[in-house]
Protein backbone atom coordinates (compact mmCIF):
# COMPACT_ATOMS: atom_id res chain seq x y z
CA UNK A 1 0.00 0.00 0.00
CA UNK A 2 1.37 3.15 -1.06
CA UNK A 3 1.70 6.58 0.80
CA UNK A 4 -1.08 8.33 -0.92
CA UNK A 5 -3.18 5.63 0.19
CA UNK A 6 -2.47 5.35 3.55
CA UNK A 7 -3.23 8.78 3.91
CA UNK A 8 -6.63 8.64 1.80
CA UNK A 9 -7.57 5.89 4.27
CA UNK A 10 -6.17 7.74 7.49
CA UNK A 11 -8.41 10.77 6.21
CA UNK A 12 -11.22 8.70 5.57
CA UNK A 13 -10.88 6.89 9.17
CA UNK A 14 -10.76 10.30 11.01
CA UNK A 15 -13.71 11.66 9.07
CA UNK A 16 -15.97 8.49 9.86
CA UNK A 17 -14.81 8.83 13.58
CA UNK A 18 -15.83 13.05 14.01
CA UNK A 19 -18.73 12.46 11.95
CA UNK A 20 -20.50 9.45 14.20
CA UNK A 21 -22.87 10.93 16.24
CA UNK A 22 -24.47 8.15 18.39
CA UNK A 23 -28.35 7.36 18.32
CA UNK A 24 -30.63 9.22 20.05
CA UNK A 25 -32.50 7.24 23.01
CA UNK A 26 -36.18 6.93 21.92
CA UNK A 27 -38.14 8.42 24.73
CA UNK A 28 -41.00 6.43 26.32
CA UNK A 29 -44.23 7.09 27.32
CA UNK A 30 -46.56 5.81 29.27
CA UNK A 31 -50.40 6.83 29.34
CA UNK A 32 -52.90 4.98 31.68
CA UNK A 33 -56.56 6.94 31.50
CA UNK A 34 -58.41 6.23 34.09
CA UNK A 35 -60.66 2.79 34.01
CA UNK A 36 -63.28 4.03 36.38
CA UNK A 37 -66.97 3.70 35.60
CA UNK A 38 -68.65 4.47 38.92
CA UNK A 39 -67.93 7.80 38.62
CA UNK A 40 -70.49 10.78 38.07
CA UNK A 41 -74.63 10.42 36.72
CA UNK A 42 -74.82 9.53 33.12
CA UNK A 43 -70.83 9.64 32.57
CA UNK A 44 -68.09 7.01 32.01
CA UNK A 45 -64.58 8.39 33.46
CA UNK A 46 -62.78 5.21 31.36
CA UNK A 47 -64.52 6.55 28.54
CA UNK A 48 -63.38 9.77 28.15
CA UNK A 49 -59.91 9.52 29.79
CA UNK A 50 -59.18 6.50 27.25
CA UNK A 51 -60.39 8.85 24.21
CA UNK A 52 -58.19 11.60 25.35
CA UNK A 53 -55.21 9.44 25.91
CA UNK A 54 -56.01 7.66 22.20
CA UNK A 55 -56.23 11.93 21.25
CA UNK A 56 -52.67 12.44 22.15
CA UNK A 57 -50.73 9.07 21.19
CA UNK A 58 -52.24 9.82 17.71
CA UNK A 59 -50.45 13.05 17.96
CA UNK A 60 -47.40 13.20 15.90
CA UNK A 61 -44.64 13.31 16.71
CA UNK A 62 -44.81 9.25 18.55
CA UNK A 63 -42.90 8.28 20.32
CA UNK A 64 -42.41 4.59 22.19
CA UNK A 65 -45.72 4.71 23.61
CA UNK A 66 -48.11 2.63 25.40
CA UNK A 67 -50.76 2.78 27.58
CA UNK A 68 -51.87 0.66 30.36
CA UNK A 69 -55.80 0.30 30.91
CA UNK A 70 -57.66 -2.88 32.87
CA UNK A 71 -60.74 -1.32 31.72
CA UNK A 72 -62.78 -4.92 31.46
CA UNK A 73 -60.02 -7.49 32.65
CA UNK A 74 -61.18 -10.63 34.67
CA UNK A 75 -58.40 -11.33 36.15
CA UNK A 76 -57.84 -8.65 37.89
CA UNK A 77 -60.28 -6.86 41.09
CA UNK A 78 -61.71 -3.25 40.39
CA UNK A 79 -61.03 -3.37 36.83
CA UNK A 80 -63.93 -1.07 35.91
CA UNK A 81 -64.15 0.84 39.29
CA UNK A 82 -61.69 2.28 42.09
CA UNK A 83 -59.99 4.50 44.19
CA UNK A 84 -56.03 5.31 43.29
CA UNK A 85 -56.03 6.45 46.90
CA UNK A 86 -57.63 3.45 48.30
CA UNK A 87 -55.09 0.48 49.81
CA UNK A 88 -58.31 -1.93 48.83
CA UNK A 89 -58.32 -0.68 45.70
CA UNK A 90 -54.78 -0.78 45.49
CA UNK A 91 -52.40 -3.05 46.91
CA UNK A 92 -55.42 -5.46 48.23
CA UNK A 93 -54.98 -9.34 46.48
CA UNK A 94 -58.78 -10.12 46.95
CA UNK A 95 -59.57 -13.84 45.78
CA UNK A 96 -55.96 -14.54 44.25
CA UNK A 97 -56.16 -11.22 42.29
CA UNK A 98 -54.33 -7.97 42.09
CA UNK A 99 -56.07 -4.85 41.21
CA UNK A 100 -56.55 -3.22 38.08
CA UNK A 101 -54.35 -0.40 39.54
CA UNK A 102 -51.47 -3.15 40.56
CA UNK A 103 -52.00 -4.48 36.97
CA UNK A 104 -51.57 -1.44 34.98
CA UNK A 105 -48.37 -0.08 37.13
CA UNK A 106 -46.58 -3.59 36.60
CA UNK A 107 -47.23 -3.26 33.03
CA UNK A 108 -45.98 0.34 32.77
CA UNK A 109 -42.66 -0.54 34.32
CA UNK A 110 -42.09 -3.42 32.19
CA UNK A 111 -41.72 -0.78 29.23
CA UNK A 112 -39.64 1.13 31.41
CA UNK A 113 -40.82 4.85 30.98
CA UNK A 114 -39.03 7.93 30.69
CA UNK A 115 -42.56 9.77 31.33
CA UNK A 116 -45.62 8.11 32.86
CA UNK A 117 -49.00 9.96 32.57
CA UNK A 118 -52.43 9.33 34.48
CA UNK A 119 -55.14 11.15 32.86
CA UNK A 120 -58.70 11.16 34.79
CA UNK A 121 -61.81 13.38 35.53
CA UNK A 122 -62.12 15.38 38.56
CA UNK A 123 -65.46 15.37 40.69
CA UNK A 124 -67.66 17.08 43.14
CA UNK A 125 -65.42 20.62 42.78
CA UNK A 126 -67.72 22.68 41.10
CA UNK A 127 -65.32 23.88 39.09
CA UNK A 128 -64.65 23.37 34.79
CA UNK A 129 -61.02 23.14 35.36
CA UNK A 130 -57.82 21.57 35.41
CA UNK A 131 -55.76 20.53 38.16
CA UNK A 132 -51.80 18.84 38.08
CA UNK A 133 -51.01 16.89 40.40
CA UNK A 134 -47.23 15.00 41.12
CA UNK A 135 -45.69 12.87 44.07
CA UNK A 136 -44.49 14.10 47.16
CA UNK A 137 -40.90 14.24 48.56
CA UNK A 138 -39.76 12.56 45.16
CA UNK A 139 -36.49 13.47 43.94
CA UNK A 140 -38.08 14.59 40.84
CA UNK A 141 -40.51 16.79 42.19
CA UNK A 142 -39.46 20.12 40.38
CA UNK A 143 -39.09 18.65 36.94
CA UNK A 144 -42.47 16.72 37.73
CA UNK A 145 -44.27 19.94 38.74
CA UNK A 146 -42.14 21.67 35.63
CA UNK A 147 -43.89 19.27 33.38
CA UNK A 148 -47.51 19.31 34.79
CA UNK A 149 -47.50 22.97 34.89
CA UNK A 150 -46.50 23.26 31.09
CA UNK A 151 -49.52 20.57 30.61
CA UNK A 152 -52.43 21.88 32.18
CA UNK A 153 -51.32 25.41 30.76
CA UNK A 154 -52.00 23.79 27.48
CA UNK A 155 -54.84 22.26 28.25
CA UNK A 156 -56.64 25.32 29.66
CA UNK A 157 -55.37 27.46 26.86
CA UNK A 158 -56.89 25.17 24.25
CA UNK A 159 -60.09 25.07 26.03
CA UNK A 160 -62.53 26.88 28.58
CA UNK A 161 -61.11 24.91 31.76
CA UNK A 162 -59.89 27.09 34.09
CA UNK A 163 -56.00 26.56 34.94
CA UNK A 164 -55.90 25.35 38.87
CA UNK A 165 -52.28 25.35 39.04
CA UNK A 166 -50.15 22.04 40.20
CA UNK A 167 -50.83 20.38 43.33
CA UNK A 168 -49.11 17.87 45.83
CA UNK A 169 -51.00 14.37 45.70
CA UNK A 170 -50.38 14.54 49.86
CA UNK A 171 -52.74 17.57 49.99
CA UNK A 172 -56.26 15.60 48.84
CA UNK A 173 -56.87 14.19 52.53
CA UNK A 174 -58.46 11.40 49.94
CA UNK A 175 -58.70 7.78 51.80
CA UNK A 176 -55.47 5.49 53.21
CA UNK A 177 -53.05 4.90 50.77
CA UNK A 178 -49.80 6.00 52.09
CA UNK A 179 -46.28 6.82 50.69
CA UNK A 180 -43.55 4.60 52.94
CA UNK A 181 -41.09 7.40 52.53
CA UNK A 182 -43.06 10.07 53.87
CA UNK A 183 -45.94 8.17 55.38
CA UNK A 184 -48.25 11.15 53.84
CA UNK A 185 -51.41 10.19 51.87
CA UNK A 186 -49.95 9.70 48.60
CA UNK A 187 -51.85 8.55 44.60
CA UNK A 188 -50.87 5.28 44.64
CA UNK A 189 -50.07 5.68 40.45
CA UNK A 190 -47.28 8.53 41.54
CA UNK A 191 -45.71 6.68 44.35
CA UNK A 192 -42.31 6.09 43.59
CA UNK A 193 -42.22 2.56 45.39
CA UNK A 194 -44.71 1.63 42.83
CA UNK A 195 -44.03 3.24 39.64
CA UNK A 196 -40.40 3.27 38.37
CA UNK A 197 -40.58 5.85 36.16
CA UNK A 198 -39.03 9.29 37.00
CA UNK A 199 -41.41 11.64 35.63
CA UNK A 200 -44.88 10.77 36.79
CA UNK A 201 -47.41 13.31 36.37
CA UNK A 202 -51.87 12.81 37.02
CA UNK A 203 -53.89 15.15 35.21
CA UNK A 204 -57.26 15.69 36.75
CA UNK A 205 -59.42 16.98 33.47
CA UNK A 206 -63.20 18.98 34.04
CA UNK A 207 -65.16 18.22 36.66
CA UNK A 208 -68.16 15.21 36.03
CA UNK A 209 -70.52 17.12 36.95
CA UNK A 210 -70.09 20.88 36.30
CA UNK A 211 -67.88 19.63 33.11
CA UNK A 212 -70.09 16.34 32.26
CA UNK A 213 -71.45 17.56 28.50
CA UNK A 214 -67.68 19.32 27.89
CA UNK A 215 -66.12 15.90 28.48
CA UNK A 216 -67.73 13.86 26.37
CA UNK A 217 -68.14 15.85 23.58
CA UNK A 218 -65.29 13.56 21.16
CA UNK A 219 -64.21 16.99 19.68
CA UNK A 220 -63.11 18.50 23.21
CA UNK A 221 -61.43 15.30 24.03
CA UNK A 222 -59.37 15.24 20.72
CA UNK A 223 -58.07 19.18 21.68
CA UNK A 224 -57.19 18.10 25.14
CA UNK A 225 -55.62 14.74 24.02
CA UNK A 226 -53.68 17.07 21.11
CA UNK A 227 -53.01 20.07 23.56
CA UNK A 228 -51.47 17.47 25.71
CA UNK A 229 -49.07 15.84 23.14
CA UNK A 230 -47.72 19.15 22.16
CA UNK A 231 -46.93 20.71 25.12
CA UNK A 232 -45.17 17.29 26.15
CA UNK A 233 -43.00 17.18 23.05
CA UNK A 234 -41.75 20.77 23.69
CA UNK A 235 -40.98 20.12 27.29
CA UNK A 236 -38.93 17.05 26.40
CA UNK A 237 -37.37 18.77 23.17
CA UNK A 238 -36.33 21.74 26.13
CA UNK A 239 -34.81 18.99 27.95
CA UNK A 240 -32.78 17.33 25.19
Amino acid sequence: MNNIMRKFLFLFFLAALFSYTPAKKKVVIVWQPSHQTNTGKDFSEAAVSNAIAEAAMLTKPTFSEYKVWSFGRKDVHDADSGSNTMIAHTTAVIDGKISGYAWELQQSNQHKPDIFIALHNNGGTKRHAIWGYIHYGDMYEAENRELATQLTAAVAAATNLENRGVLLDSTTGRNDYRCATTGKLSFYSLDEHVNTSPIRVLLEIGDNAVSHDFLQDPANQKKIGEAIKEALVKWIEKGE
